[in-house]
C-alpha cells in the first residue's frame, strides 16, 4: 500500500482487521463526480474524456463495466484494466494500458502525491486533468446510469425512483452478508470471524433461492442495479470463492433457482462480455497469502461456460 505517496513493502490483500479476526474494508477516497458542463463536453469531444481503469478478476470494477455496457456508453468512457495475477506492487496495467503509469498505484499518486491507503479498482480517470475523479464503484454506477443520463445510447434506467427504496434496501441486505461475506470468510483469521462469514453466506444463499423461485430478477421486473450488484458474487463463487474462500457448503450450481437466474443474466451480452473466467481463476489464485504455489485449479467445468464463447 501507499503512505503518504511512497510504496510501502510487498501487497497484501488484507487492508485491516478487528480484534477478532475479522476481515474490514477500506473507504474510497476519490468521490467527485461529472458535472452537467462536463457531460455537455463528453457528447461533442471526438474522443473519450474518461477511463475506466478496472480489473476482470474484481466482483467491484465488473459492476462498472456491466453498466457501462448496458447503459450504451462505450463511445464515452474508454475501458483500460490491469493484469489478473496480483503482483507485489499491486495491480499491474495490462500491455497496450500503461501509457502513463505501470501500476495502479502511480495513478493514485499522480492524483495525489501524499496519499496513503491502498489502490484500488475501479477508477474513473479524467484523461485532460491526468487524475483520478472516482475510485468508489457505487458511486461510479451512479455517475454511469445518472450523471450521464443524456449520453446513453440504450435508454435503461438501473435505480428508477419508485424502486429505489427496494433497490437500496435489497443492495444492503446482500452486500455484507454476501457480496463483503465471502471475502470476510476468506481473510479471516480466527476461527470466529470465519464461522460468523460462512453462516452469514449461506443463510443469504438459502433466503435468494426463495426469492428467486417467484421471481426473474431482484427487484422489480426489469433490470437494476441490484442485479449487477449479485451477479458479480454470484458468477465468482464456484470459480473461486467455494475452494478458494472456504464456503463450501454448496456450490451455486446446487441452487437451481439462482443457477436459473445467473442464466437469465449471462444471456444478455452485457454481462457475458464483462466476464473472464480466465482472470477470476489467474487473479484469486495469485493471491499468495491463501494460495502459496500460486496453482490455478484447471476446472470447474460449468454450465454457464456456454454464453462466454471466447472470452472465457
Amino acid at each position: 500500500m501507499l503512505v503518504n505517496g511512497i510504496w510501502q513493502d510487498k501487497w497484501q490483500p488484507v487492508q485491516k482487521q478487528d480484534e477478532q479476526g475479522r476481515f474490514l474494508r477500506q473507504t474510497s477516497s476519490f468521490r467527485e463526480r461529472i458535472s452537467a458542463e462536463q457531460v455537455n463536453c463528453m457528447a461533442v469531444s471526438t474522443e473519450p474524456l474518461y477511463t475506466l481503469y478496472v480489473a476482470y478478476i474484481c466482483p467491484w470494477a465488473t459492476r462498472t463495466l456491466i453498466a457501462r455496457s448496458l447503459l450504451g456508453l462505450e463511445e464515452y468512457i474508454a475501458v483500460k484494466w490491469v493484469e489478473p495475477a496480483l503482483t507485489d506492487y499491486g495491480w499491474k496495467l495490462a500491455d497496450g494500458a500503461n501509457d502513463i503509469a505501470t501500476y495502479m498505484h502511480e495513478l493514485y499518486t499522480q492524483t495525489d502525491s501524499e496519499f496513503s491507503g491502498r489502490a484500488t479498482v475501479p477508477v474513473i480517470w479524467d484523461n485532460h486533468k491526468g487524475q483520478i475523479i472516482n475510485n468508489e464503484s457505487a458511486d461510479i454506477l451512479d455517475i454511469l446510469n445518472t450523471d450521464l443520463e443524456s449520453l446513453k445510447q440504450h435508454k435503461l434506467d438501473l435505480k428508477p425512483t419508485e424502486l429505489s427504496e427496494e433497490i437500496s434496501w435489497f443492495n444492503e441486505r446482500i452486500y455484507h452478508s454476501f457480496n463483503n461475506g465471502v471475502y470476510r470468510a476468506g481473510f479471516a483469521t480466527s476461527q470466529q470471524a470465519y464461522c460468523e462469514a460462512y453462516e452469514d453466506v449461506f443463510e443469504t444463499l438459502e433466503w435468494l433461492e426463495e426469492r428467486f423461485s417467484k421471481r426473474v430478477y431482484a427487484v422489480g421486473k426489469h433490470i437494476t442495479e441490484s442485479d449487477i450488484r449479485l451477479f458479480v458474487t454470484l458468477v465468482r463463487f464456484d470459480l473461486a470463492y467455494y475452494g478458494l474462500f472456504k464456503t463450501n457448503k454448496k456450490r451455486i450450481s446446487d441452487y437451481p433457482n439462482i443457477s436459473a437466474y445467473l442464466n437469465r443474466l449471462l444471456s444478455i451480452p452485457a454481462f457475458s462480455m464483462n466476464t473472464r473466467v480466465d482472470h477470476i481463476k489467474q487473479g484469486y489464485y495469485s493471491i499468495k497469502q491463501l494460495n502459496p504455489n500460486g496453482i490455478v485449479p484447471e476446472g470447474p467445468e460449468l454450465s454457464w461456460f456456454k454464453y462466454l464463447g471466447e472470452r472465457k
